[in-house]
């Protein structure tokens, strides 16, 4: 008797007959017809290994703008353990890159301003005294929403420029927080939660702007197509958790990071590799990539986390361990390597996010050469070069 077919098989073969039993059409970009496929880049193949250990295409360049427990250099700031998500912000004629620290206790958050031409400035906290501090995302009125990964995490409200106090918002939910990323068209903010068995939510603020008080609501559904939203009761305090509170609540299998452009919000999931790509407008949900989908080779794309995007309309993701890159998903479909990061094997590329001008992209390895789980050798790098438009 044959062997049963394993999920990546079956999906394949459903996949290339044309069925519907996975997706019925990605809608990402409104570009293609299904999941992203490998293919050759826009920039072309890795190149040898810089002096930093950066695997880079023709035309760009990279250096170390952090080190964890070092000073960053320029200043007499000691840059955090672990850094994490990230985000940039215009200052100016500069910009300031923010990280958070995914440690116990004194996780909180750190930022670099940069001036005009990429010098270093200044670095400083923004958030202390928080506890896992893993991704976040930036607001359209200038603040990060730094997010704490444990069952009680909440979402911290910080400002970048270091001149005002952070603000807890309990009434976006206490759970395992991962993601956060701003719909300004429909006045919501989409969050992942970093679960096996966790949900996607919004939040829907009283006021636009101000995130102290509102609706928290979980996506129900079973598959991708039509979904739908139903408020969560107990968003505070609880003791059934939050994931649990509404019936048909759809299930996501480790939710990592999210990003809104376009009327589409996109997320990741480890569990699978998966990205995901809801069209809120029409409230569908469909697949943007699925490692199990890939029917032209060898799948680029493992261990899916951070996730951002460029003004070409160009997927940014960064993977957790696998071959420690950055890859990219162009909006015709194709998934490639934009970067590869050597003797880094035991640490996972976290925070990416591009300069205001879209000339830099910035991101760190959270473990560094060492792979020390305190994220003490962690290291934040800057990449720049001819991103196209």
């Amino acid at each position: 008797m044959s062997a049963p077919l394993n999920r990546r098989t079956f999906l394949r073969a459903t996949t290339i007959a044309g069925g519907t039993t996975a997706f019925s059409g990605a809608l990402w970009h409104q570009a293609f017809a299904g999941p992203a496929q490998p293919g050759p880049g826009p920039y072309g193949p890795l190149l040898a290994a810089d002096g930093n250990g950066l695997r880079l295409p023709k035309g760009f360049t990279g250096r170390v703008v952090a080190r964890s427990m070092q000073r960053v250099p320029g200043t007499r700031h000691t840059w955090h353990p672990a850094p994490d998500g990230g985000a940039c912000f215009r200052d100016g004629d500069g910009w300031v890159y923010v990280s958070n620290s995914e440690v116990p206790l004194v996780g909180g958050a750190s930022a670099v301003r940069f001036a005009a031409d990429g010098t270093v400035n200044s670095a400083y906290r923004i958030l202390n005294a928080t506890t896992l501090n893993c991704a976040g995302g930036a607001t359209p009125w200038g603040t990060w929403l730094s997010c704490e990964e444990h069952d009680y995490g909440l979402v911290y409200e910080t400002d970048p420029m270091g001149n005002r106090a952070a603000r807890a918002h309990p009434a976006m939910g206490r759970f395992k927080h991962e993601a956060a990323a701003c719909d300004p068209e429909r006045q919501v903010v989409y969050l992942t939660e970093d679960q096996p068995n966790g949900c996607l939510y919004r939040f829907r603020p009283t006021t636009w702007g101000d995130l102290s008080e509102g609706a928290l609501e979980v996506l129900l559904g079973t598959d991708t197509g039509p979904v739908r939203w139903a408020q969560v009761p107990n968003p505070r305090l609880w003791i059934t958790p939050i994931r649990d509170q509404v019936p048909g609540a759809m299930r996501f299998n480790g939710g990592e990071g999210c990003y809104y452009a376009g009327g589409i919000c996109y997320f990741t999931t480890k569990g699978d590799n998966r990205v995901w790509a809801y069209d809120a407008a029409a409230e569908r949900l469909d697949l943007t990539y699925d490692d199990d989908l890939v029917t032209n080779g060898e799948p680029p794309l493992t261990g899916v986390d951070n996730i951002t995007g460029a003004f070409s309309g160009d997927l940014y993701i960064a993977e957790d361990g696998a071959d420690m890159e950055i890859n990219l998903i162009t909006p015709d479909g194709t998934v490639t390597p934009f970067l590869r990061v050597l003797g880094h094997d035991e640490s996972e590329i976290t925070g990416p996010a591009f300069s205001p001008d879209g000339t830099r992209l910035y991101f760190s390895s959270q473990r560094g050469k060492s792979g020390f789980a305190a994220g003490t050798d962690g290291y934040t790098y800057e990449v720049a070069g001819p991103f196209r438009r």
